[in-house]
């Protein structure tokens, strides 16, 4: 909705972000965070699994990496005169993608048997994984559509932003 400034006879759109991706990206970020804590192998021939704070560093560098970035939407979204960060809902959906292309991966084949001489197989977790990043990778999208502090809607003639 747009209303008159009385000052300058412009208009100003006072649209704000919907918070539905937000709402969305932050289950994909909570999901993604209970992964970790799930078996993401099975040894080959053993009688025990491994988490995956066990099996790749990584995993949970990127849960908390997506808490940080959900933290810093909200702080936008409440914070922003739209409602929401752009570039940093950009940055949120490029993890999430990454996040998504990394556990795909592991499914396919998991990471770090090699060096250990293990035969190892995926479990629950990885897909686990996979489900909250691609969750939270939409979420973001959705969010980075909605409007934002740079989109002007009122234009004059040549395009020009009042």
């Amino acid at each position: 909705m747009a209303t008159a400034n009385p000052q300058d006879n412009t208009r100003r759109d006072t649209r704000t972000a919907g918070k539905a991706g937000l709402g969305l990206a932050a289950v994909g970020i909570v999901v993604f965070n209970v992964a970790p804590f799930l078996d993401w192998v099975h040894v080959d021939g053993g009688d025990f699994e491994r988490i995956g704070y066990e099996t790749d560093s990584l995993v949970p560098f990127i849960a908390y990496l997506g808490l940080g970035l959900l933290i810093s939407m909200a702080y936008a979204a409440k914070r922003a005169r739209r409602g929401q960060h752009r570039g940093l809902t950009l940055v949120s959906m490029a993890v999430a993608l990454a996040a998504t292309i990394q556990c795909i991966a592991f499914a396919l084949h998991p990471m770090g048997g090699l060096e250990r001489g293990d035969g190892l197989s995926p479990a629950i977790g990885v897909y686990v994984a996979i489900i909250g990043a691609a969750v939270w990778a939409i979420g973001s999208g959705l969010l980075a559509k909605e409007v934002e502090g740079d989109d002007e809607v009122d234009r004059d003639t040549r395009g020009v932003n009042r």
